[in-house]
């Protein structure tokens, strides 16, 4: 199986690092194919809204969206690995997310699993209640098949994330496909 991970953390050393790599082992160890795309690197504009794609052609704006385009229909599974930023996913993910609309169809077809991978420094039960409804809300929509979550309670500092059970966990995700 050929994995996307749209690693969305602007700290490259931080504790969504920690969790993709741990998948992306777990997943490397199974025999699968993983690419690490790090959002943050690249050039994404966020939509205008303009509707030039026709919700299913080419966007007009000239950025790093379209490689994401062509990795994401062309792979089998796409995990998104964000930290926690005021109770949602990372600008730099939503961005990517908010991009989909010019393929939106193309998406769908795919039935694509799907996979979250995000920490917070926040330990309370609450803390990723609307990530995880914007993350469900997705997979509903776009016809994604959800293959987990790994929910990164007090994982505020990459000590704390390495002293958890959530790179295990991300792990063991990453090795179950």
């Amino acid at each position: 199986m050929k994995n996307v991970i749209l690693m969305a953390s602007p700290n490259p050393d931080g504790s969504t690092a920690i969790l993709t790599s741990q998948f992306q082992k777990g997943a490397v160890e199974n025999g699968h194919q993983v690419e690490v795309i790090d959002v943050c690197e690249l050039q994404i504009h966020p939509c205008t809204g303009c509707v030039a794609c026709g919700y299913e052609g080419d966007c007009v704006q000239q950025d790093d969206n379209a490689m994401i385009r062509k990795k994401l229909l062309s792979c089998d599974m796409v995990v998104f690995a964000t930290p926690l930023y005021y109770y949602g996913m990372s600008a730099q993910l939503k961005a990517v997310v908010d991009r989909f609309c010019a393929y939106n169809s193309s998406l769908n077809r795919r039935h694509l699993k799907s996979a979250l991978l995000t920490v917070a420094w926040n330990a309370d039960d609450w803390t990723f209640e609307a990530l995880e409804a914007h993350y469900k809300t997705l997979v509903r929509y776009i016809h994604f098949e959800d293959m987990g979550m790994v929910l990164g309670y007090g994982c505020g500092s990459p000590s704390m994330t390495k002293a958890s059970r959530y790179p295990e966990t991300a792990y063991r995700l990453g090795k179950s496909l």
